[in-house]
């Protein structure tokens, strides 16, 4: 599962759990760091059974009535039962939007597009409706144990060695999650990993919850890259909203229910439209579906150098269009890069610096963007001496070849209102000397940042009890952040573009753990949602964490928490000497498509 929910059937609320208060500042900091890492406490949960006084039995007169409008409804649900019996008129336009039009498991149209996430109205209701649906029947209650792929699981079964399916077309599939008894289940809430990977292919197929047991997602293979043999992967993470939990690592489930082969065959005269080089009006997404290619290759370049790089390809080894453009390898990927709804510019340093030339940028959000900063400093503009890059700083950097080049960056941590300090996330914003400092940068002198990058963090994880605690805090924060850009207004200036780079995929043991990849996507879709609604989002929306979710099985690209730990010949958390760092590097280079292409 993932956080493109359809909306829900819409249950009743467990009723006393709705009305619950959660004082926000009451908790252990010692608690919720013992949380982060596994043996902490546990949280609220979805709703239990929840026992209701007998009511007099219906005269014969209401039974009567009650079975005319059971007969309506009979003839309703049968066009409504692509999403279980108790779908309702949003839910099947959103799915229709989401699918497309047609029948069968595999969409192919005449006109091949580019698969993309559903829209996601009303994402903070229908999430909290879901997570507070109540228990109490033998259907609800039951625990997901395996599931059901028709489609693809009918082939296995005829001993077919490998799925064959057309490239370039939008394939959809369903599956049902099935209990211990191999029954289907009625409820949704599981929260499922799903990898497409082949030789020179990586991507998250998305995933939709139906919220009845059944689940679809989508594959899409690009005709360039449909050779060998492809692994389709289905990882039961967390069931029942589990992952939502304050204290997740003792609910993990993690279990590996389907590796699939597949084959892409390449149809004739068969095109998907060439990617376009992103603009400022590509960031309005609150949600993407990329994928990463690899378009070039030296062996297997397993050896760092004495810096701990991977320094593989030449430097200027120029892109393949449409998939990007600029020095390939400059990502030090080994020729993997990445691509979603549009593709993005790779910036050499001498380009970076003409975009970046007089402008302040303004970072607020966790330890991720320290990486990140300093990674565009130094393997971007040239930047030796990053010193200065910590959790809080204000800084003025010079372009180090001599030629033009000046740029501001301001970066405030956010995990905690005391820089030295962890778990905190949003309820940081309750201290009134935390909100005074962030509005002095906007508030005195004569100039205001020209570009802000938000982040909420992986320390939300850790503090929130529940979802609608950190619904209150993302709804705390995006009034603070409206009020700030309504002060720039009030004082004349121009506002910033307000992007929201969202949080990280946490990798390999962190995945299960307070800040779980489950609970991270659905606070990402809570605070794009609040930020958008209040006006906040000026330059839009940055999906690292469709960025980060591929390469997140493993510690391979990552600490767990972290993308982009500087490069180091050193044995790394997976045993061998160096770690992988390019996919915040490529963050880095997406941020400067974001600033510099609008």
């Amino acid at each position: 599962m993932s956080a493109h929910l359809s909306p829900p059937h819409h249950p009743p609320l467990a009723a006393g759990d709705a009305r619950k208060q959660t004082h926000l500042g009451a908790a252990d900091p010692s608690k919720r760091a013992a949380s982060c890492f596994g043996f902490g406490f546990g949280g609220t949960g979805a709703g239990g059974d929840h026992h209701q006084p007998k009511k007099p039995g219906p005269s014969a007169a209401k039974l009567a009535a009650l079975a005319s409008f059971l007969g309506v409804i009979v003839l309703l649900a049968a066009d409504a039962s692509l999403a279980g019996t108790g779908a309702h008129r949003r839910l099947r336009r959103q799915y229709l939007h989401y699918v497309g039009s047609g029948g069968g498991e595999s969409r192919a149209t005449s006109s091949p597009s580019w698969l993309s996430v559903p829209d996601r109205p009303n994402f903070t209701d229908d999430l909290l409706a879901r997570w507070l649906a109540p228990g109490g029947s033998p259907c609800r209650d039951a625990r997901t144990a395996n599931i059901s792929v028709p489609a693809l699981d009918v082939a296995a079964g005829r001993g077919r060695a490998a799925s064959e399916l057309e490239a370039g077309e939008i394939h959809e599939f369903t599956f049902w999650a099935l209990d211990g008894a191999g029954q289907r289940r009625c409820l949704g809430g599981d929260y499922f990993e799903v990898d497409l990977s082949g030789g020179a292919w990586k991507s998250r197929p998305p995933v939709v919850d139906r919220g009845d047991g059944s689940y679809s997602f989508r594959l899409q293979v690009a005709p360039r890259f449909a050779k060998g043999e492809f692994r389709l992967t289905v990882v039961l993470l967390f069931r029942s909203w589990e992952g939502l939990k304050f204290s997740s690592a003792r609910f993990k489930h993690r279990a590996e229910l389907r590796r699939i082969p597949l084959l892409f065959r390449r149809g004739k005269n068969v095109s998907l439209p060439a990617l376009e080089t992103c603009r400022a009006e590509d960031f309005a997404r609150d949600a993407w579906s990329g994928r990463w290619t690899r378009l070039a290759r030296k062996g297997d370049c397993e050896e760092v150098d004495a810096a701990g790089r991977y320094r593989c390809l030449e430097p200027d080894h120029p892109c393949e269009a449409p998939w990007c453009e600029g020095p390939l390898g400059a990502l030090e990927s080994n020729g993997w890069v990445y691509s979603a709804h549009c593709s993005f510019r790779l910036f050499a340093a001498d380009a970076a610096w003409r975009c970046l030339d007089g402008k302040w940028l303004f970072f607020w959000g966790d330890s991720n963007h320290v990486d990140t900063i300093r990674n565009l400093l130094t393997f971007v503009l040239g930047v030796t001496d990053t010193s200065a890059v910590t959790r809080r700083f204000d800084a003025v950097f010079t372009n180090p070849s001599g030629g033009p080049g000046t740029l501001r960056i301001t970066s405030i941590f956010n995990g905690h209102w005391n820089m030295s300090m962890n778990y905190l996330g949003l309820h940081s914003l309750r201290n009134r000397g935390f909100r005074q400092l962030i509005r002095s940068y906007f508030m005195s002198g004569d100039s205001v940042p020209d570009v802000v990058i938000l982040n909420s963090g992986l320390h939300d994880g850790c503090y929130w009890t529940s979802v609608r605690a950190y619904v209150q805090g993302a709804e705390f924060a995006a009034q603070f952040w409206s009020g700030i850009l309504a002060k720039v207004r009030a004082r004349g200036h121009a506002v910033p573009r307000v992007f929201y780079r969202t949080t990280i995929a946490t990798g390999g043991y962190a995945r299960d753990l307070a800040f779980n990849p489950s609970k991270m996507e659905a606070f990402n879709g809570v605070l794009v949602e609040k930020m958008r609604r209040h006006g906040v989002l000026t330059g839009g929306v940055i999906d690292n964490f469709d960025m980060t979710f591929p390469w997140h099985y493993d510690n391979r690209c990552n600490d767990g928490v972290h993308y982009g730990r500087a490069p180091a010949r050193m044995v790394w958390r997976d045993g061998k000497i160096g770690h992988q760092y390019f996919v915040d590097l490529m963050l880095g280079h997406v941020l400067l498509n974001a600033i510099c292409n609008g």
